[in-house]
């Protein structure tokens, strides 16, 4: 679907195959910058085996092949000589469930930079200004010396989001981020996308409507690994041009 905004990944024709069954066929799309594009559908139809070929994580499951174009920037990111690592540095992820390395808070988020080559001497700031920006800052400054696994869930997805942020990334790539947290935990994470936004390109799955419709810009439905429809989500939720999708976000099935 075309939009007057600067494009940010391009995927053409792309088929997304376990051991030659494909799970995603022929599927194309524009991610657009400074939004939020949400991934929704039934379950098995194929929104995480697509979220995690947008910066290689697929490349780590054994059998999975990837067909077509996946293109950041213009660049083909399974090109030979794009380097994964560097994709996903660029590209970053926050998980469906927590996972804190089992270190401090302060070192959660200055380990990637450290190892990168950021110096010692700016950890400190990255750390705060990383903190800060998935809003937990105040709540751990204090502690910053305790161990990561000490934190309540939401603190540990905001925890892992700032882990994400300290890498500087263009684009933020969530993989069902809330589904293990409770109603007040999933407020603030869907607060943080709204101020993000700002500064990153969000593409989020989730299997629940009101948060696709609260919290996105645009929504792509997906079943049996096909794009059904992509759109600005207030026409996907209110008018849809497809009755598959109309059937799927008013709950008459899924």
């Amino acid at each position: 679907m075309p939009f007057d905004l600067p494009t940010v990944l391009s995927v053409r024709d792309v088929t997304i195959s376990y051991s030659g069954k494909p799970a995603v066929r022929n599927l194309t799309l524009d991610v657009p910058e400074h939004r939020v594009t949400a991934i929704i559908g039934p379950s098995g139809c194929g929104k995480s085996t697509f979220l995690r070929t947008l910066n290689r994580m697929n490349d780590l499951v054994l059998g999975v092949t990837v067909e077509g174009q996946v293109a950041y920037r213009g660049i083909d990111l399974y090109g030979a000589d794009v380097d994964p690592v560097e994709v996903r540095r660029r590209i970053g992820m926050v998980f469906q469930k927590p996972n804190p390395f089992p270190k401090t808070i302060a070192r959660n988020v200055s380990w990637g930079p450290s190892i990168n080559g950021t110096p010692k001497h700016e950890l400190d700031d990255l750390v705060e200004d990383s903190l800060r920006k998935a809003a937990l800052w105040d709540e751990v400054k204090d502690r910053l010396g305790d161990s990561a696994l000490g934190l309540s869930g939401g603190q540990q997805q905001r925890l892992c989001l700032a882990r994400t942020l300290a890498m500087n990334p263009e684009v933020i790539l969530m993989d069902e981020p809330c589904s293990a947290l409770d109603p007040v935990s999933t407020g603030k994470i869907e607060e943080l996308m709204f101020e993000l936004k700002e500064r990153f390109t969000i593409v989020i799955v989730t299997h629940n409507m009101q948060q696709a419709a609260r919290v996105s810009d645009y929504t792509a439905f997906l079943e049996a690994g096909r794009l059904i429809e992509f759109d600005d989500t207030e026409t996907v939720f209110t008018n849809p041009r497809e009755s598959r999708t109309e059937e799927y976000v008013t709950g008459r099935f899924g």
